[in-house]
């Protein structure tokens, strides 16, 4: 599956991705608001993942590049929420939608540009909400949130259950949006 925006081509994972996903994942700059940096070995293994899941569910996270150079930028995308994260999270929100892009990018517009490029995938096959979720401490990853028109419910705050008790980046922040189309109009 492929989406194009006016800058970018969002698509399917290739073996040339592995080494700059590889580099993204491994930039402690890039990665601050996650628990560790990633090697390639697990950068692979994401990837891999990602393949597969897309394979069976129709989409998953996958790479971007600009549409004019085909430079690699990272992945943008939506993906089923892991029922790990899922459980936690009080409205149990089963669609996420989420970027990761590599610093050179930073500050061009690009994560909501294709942000939005799957939001509009999202709706036309019918999903009724997408979440997207994030460490209370990242107000970046939270700006292009509101950018994209996601809306922060702190009915839906929690604790990641993967990140240890007491660590600065457990406290996590629920944005959702809901499908227009089928948002019901009261009188």
């Amino acid at each position: 599956m492929e989406l194009t925006t006016e800058r970018l081509i969002l698509r399917s994972w290739e073996d040339r991705d592995r080494a700059a996903m590889a580099a993204i994942h491994g930039d402690a700059h890039v990665r601050r608001f996650f628990p560790k940096v990633l090697t390639p070995e697990e950068t692979d293994a994401d990837i891999d993942l990602a393949i597969e899941r897309a394979r069976a569910n129709g989409f998953h996270f996958q790479a971007a590049e600009m549409k004019d150079s085909g430079e690699f930028i990272g992945l943008i995308g939506l993906g089923y929420v892991p029922d790990i994260i899922r459980a936690a999270i009080p409205s149990h929100p089963r669609v996420e939608i989420g970027w990761v892009i590599g610093k050179a990018f930073w500050g061009r517009g690009l994560a909501p540009e294709g942000a939005r490029a799957w939001l509009d995938y999202a709706w036309s096959i019918g999903l009724p909400e997408v979440v997207a979720f994030t460490a209370r401490v990242n107000a970046p990853s939270q700006r292009v949130m509101q950018k994209i028109g996601m809306v922060y419910d702190p009915t839906d705050d929690y604790r990641h259950p993967r990140i240890a008790e007491g660590h600065p980046l457990r406290p996590h922040v629920v944005y959702r949006k809901r499908n227009p189309a089928l948002q019901v109009v009261r009188s």
